[in-house]
């Protein structure tokens, strides 16, 4: 499964740098295969392992205000692995194919 979250700490000020990089540190820390962009960081795994990631991340942002704010979305699709790359890849390859009709 791939699970794309994002987590900030509510009331810890403007900046919510130091607490995300906790976050980010404890998904890097755990192995499996992971992407942080501006916005959000996947990771792909088995639902027991990527949600212990997630609570754990959501546990040291929250020592760094009174509230957490998490948003998460998940593409449960049994079976497969390797999506973190492979559906960028099958993306980036109809955009190719389509520039090359055009």
């Amino acid at each position: 499964m791939l699970v794309a979250f994002s987590v900030a700490p509510l009331g810890a000020g403007e900046s919510v740098a130091e607490a995300v990089a906790d976050a980010v540190r404890i998904v890097r820390e755990s192995g499996l295969p992971n992407r942080t962009d501006a916005m959000f960081t996947t990771l792909e795994g088995e639902w027991d392992e990527v949600m212990d990631v997630v609570r754990r991340a959501t546990e040291a942002v929250g020592r760094h205000g009174h509230r957490v704010s998490l948003v998460l979305k998940a593409d449960i699709r049994p079976g497969h692995v390797g999506e973190l790359d492979g559906k960028v890849e099958r993306v980036e390859a109809a955009l190719a194919r389509a520039a090359d009709q055009g």
